[in-house]
C-alpha cells in the first residue's frame, strides 16, 4: 500500500492531495452514516412490529413509517430514498423485501421458531 501511495504522490503531488482529502472527508461522514442507518432501522422497526397493531398508537406508528418508506421523491435530504441511496442501498429491493414480509408473517413466524430451536 505504501508503495503505492509513494508512486501516486511521487508522480503528482495534486492527485495525492485529493485522495488524502477525500479519505479524510470519509472519516467524517461516518457519524452521519450512524445516524442514517438508525432512522432506517427506526422505520423498519416500526413496519414490521406494528403491521398487525390493534391499537390506535400501534395502527398511527406503522402507518407513519409505512407513509415513509413506501414514499417516493427525493426532495427531502431524510427522505427514504435518499437516506438507502447514502448508505448504499437499494430502496425498491428493501420496500420488496418489507413487502414480502408482510404478506407472509405467519412463515416469518415459523422460520424464527425454528432459528430459536437450532440455537437452544
Amino acid at each position: 500500500m505504501n508503495g503505492k501511495l509513494v508512486a501516486v504522490s511521487g508522480t503528482d503531488s495534486t492527485l495525492y492531495y485529493q485522495y488524502i482529502n477525500t479519505f479524510r472527508r470519509s472519516e467524517h461522514f461516518e457519524p452521519e452514516k450512524a445516524l442514517l442507518r438508525a432512522i432506517l432501522e427506526d422505520a423498519i422497526h416500526c413496519y414490521r412490529k406494528y403491521q398487525t397493531a390493534q391499537s390506535r398508537a400501534g395502527r398511527d406508528r406503522f402507518h407513519e413509517a409505512e407513509t415513509w418508506i413506501m414514499g417516493s421523491g427525493h426532495d427531502w435530504i431524510f427522505s427514504y430514498e435518499n437516506v438507502c441511496q447514502l448508505l448504499g442501498l437499494d430502496p425498491m429491493y428493501v420496500r420488496q423485501r418489507l413487502r414480502e414480509r408482510k404478506a407472509h408473517p405467519a412463515a416469518q413466524a415459523k422460520q424464527r421458531q425454528r432459528s430459536r430451536r437450532r440455537a437452544a
